[in-house]
């Protein structure tokens, strides 16, 4: 009786210990399978993931900033906008609260733990609009309270040019000098100084008798000539020509455009100023 009883015993210690090892032989293989299968959308390594990104501003709003994502072997992303926010979206859009300079933070992780992460500075700051001269009623369309004439006179040098409304090169009036030579045109505009700028212009002349036509640019509220180019083609009364004058403004942050003829009917038309 005692020997069938160390049996029963030696057989149920037996038992356990074969339970035992089978129960840690499963939890072995079970976690050895979840270690080797990545989850779906990770790139095994040795391909770790590598951030990168890219910003555009947008044009209605500087303070506002579109993200491209340029990271790859990764599936998941942490974005540290440097002011507090943050976003896990692959490509996001923020706006900025204030102007000023931000470190801006993208972290790109894939599924088996592996993370990279790239820092760029950013400026928040309004652009600059570049300064464009403006010459009112460059093309004597606009009536105003001085028949057309608004912004061409200057009673010291001269009577104020007349008005035509044919031929005109553009729009339905253009300057009108009769060959008395007595009619200037005058504008003052403000410029940029030490800037170099071309003064274009449409004009057109009678056949006869000989004559010329003048533009010049003048230095501020004076009559020093800065430059100016004296034109006279007289082959076709009715058909306009381009012409231009370039000068460097120099220490001046005004001039003016002032306008004379001599010895034969002109119209001129249609001013521009560009920087050259």
């Amino acid at each position: 009786m005692k020997i069938q009883l160390t049996n029963i015993r030696k057989l149920s210690f037996r038992s356990i210990q074969i339970r035992t090892f089978m129960v840690a032989l499963l939890c072995w293989v079970t976690v050895g399978c979840e270690e080797d299968l990545p989850d779906t959308g990770s790139i095994p390594d040795p391909t770790p993931p590598s951030a990168d990104f890219s910003f555009t501003a947008d044009e209605g709003n500087y303070k506002t900033l579109s993200f491209t994502n340029t990271s790859i072997s990764a599936s998941d992303f942490l974005w540290d906008f440097g002011d507090g926010s943050t976003s896990g979206d692959k490509e996001p859009e923020h706006t900025y609260a204030e102007d000023g300079t931000y470190e801006i933070s993208l972290t790109a992780s894939d599924k088996l733990g592996k993370d990279s992460t790239i820092t760029q500075s950013v400026e928040i700051k309004e652009p600059e609009v570049p300064f464009t001269p403006t010459i009112l009623n460059p093309g004597f369309d606009i009536q105003g309270d001085d028949d057309y004439r608004d912004h061409w006179r200057n009673a010291d040098l001269g009577e104020v040019i007349q008005i035509t409304s044919s031929p005109v090169h553009q729009g339905e009036k253009a300057a009108k000098f009769p060959s008395a030579g007595d009619r200037i045109a005058y504008q003052l505009i403000t410029v940029e100084a030490n800037k170099d700028y071309i003064v274009s212009f449409y004009y057109t002349m009678k056949t006869s008798p000989a004559g010329s036509l003048k533009v010049a640019i003048l230095a501020g509220e004076t009559t020093d000539e800065i430059n100016a180019v004296t034109v006279n083609d007289q082959s076709n009364s009715s058909e306009y020509v381009l012409a231009s004058v370039s000068f460097n403004s120099g220490p001046n942050t005004k001039v003016a455009i002032f306008v004379t003829n001599e010895g034969v009917e002109c119209r001129v038309d249609t001013f521009t100023i560009v920087p050259d």
